[in-house]
């Protein structure tokens, strides 16, 4: 059984909060994304409008090259809106500094990507105790203790020592969860977490996912497979960089 995690409220940086954006945890406002090549211009998204609520499941699925990825990227500060407004937990992320937006998504988000992303000359302890070291959110007595605990948690306490290359694909992501869980962020944004994985294993992530739900955490979960959606409460499907108005129907399947 997973701990209850805590949930933190900052205050909006470099510009005033709108009325309502306190009234969601993600709240993104006409966004558009256009790259600039040389074959000519792309516009990836074509002013997005979404909420996210706290305690959501939201999987954002659609073709490949619809979009997806460059939403969640969005959201994360990871890219930037050519356009629009993205307010995350009362933050105007569209405003902050690179500087700033590292700290902040080491603290507000968890991110978990489809290729895993550990560094592979830490052993699976130390990439997860990475967090911690960046944003120094815990003393550093603890830090070590909280990536066992996290790392327990998912049931990698036996491959700590390790390094990323001798554990399974799947061990790997599921120590990029805990590490993504390490500075206890209210938002989960992964993108095809399951991607490189068998249908076992990414069953386990998907019941992983469903309990950090259930005790309070937001997911937003890139995917282009409409069937796993049924492992969540919200579908936004993407088409050609607009969310489609009319979603398709699910009902939750939680697998325990």
């Amino acid at each position: 059984m997973f701990a209850r995690f805590s949930h933190r409220q900052p205050q909006a940086q470099n510009g005033r909060l709108p009325a309502d954006a306190a009234n969601h945890l993600i709240d993104v406002r006409q966004v558009v994304k256009t790259y600039h090549g040389s074959a000519g211009d792309f516009t990836a998204l074509k002013g997005i409008d979404l909420t996210v609520d706290e305690g959501e499941f939201v999987a954002i699925i659609g073709k490949s090259g619809c979009g997806k990825s460059t939403l969640i990227n969005m959201i994360t500060g990871i890219d930037r809106p050519t356009g629009g407004e993205v307010w995350v937990n009362n933050t105007a992320v569209h405003t902050l500094s690179e500087g700033q937006i590292a700290e902040w998504r080491g603290r507000e988000l968890g991110v978990i990507f489809q290729f895993f992303q550990l560094l592979p000359t830490l052993t699976v302890m130390q990439n997860v105790m990475l967090p911690m070291d960046f944003c120094h959110t815990y003393p550093i007595p603890q830090r070590r203790e909280r990536a066992m605990h996290l790392l327990e948690q998912v049931g990698l306490a036996d491959v700590a020592h390790k390094l990323p290359s001798s554990v399974s694909g799947g061990q790997q992501q599921l120590a990029a969860i805990a590490r993504a869980l390490a500075n206890d962020p209210p938002i989960l944004a992964a993108d095809e977490p399951t991607g490189n994985l068998d249908s076992a294993t990414a069953e386990i992530i998907f019941q992983l996912f469903n309990q950090l739900v259930d005790q309070g955490k937001t997911i937003l979960m890139v995917t282009h497979d409409p069937d796993k959606a049924r492992r969540v409460t919200r579908v936004v499907t993407i088409v050609d960089g607009e969310i489609l108005k009319k979603q398709p129907k699910f009902t939750r399947e939680v697998v325990r």
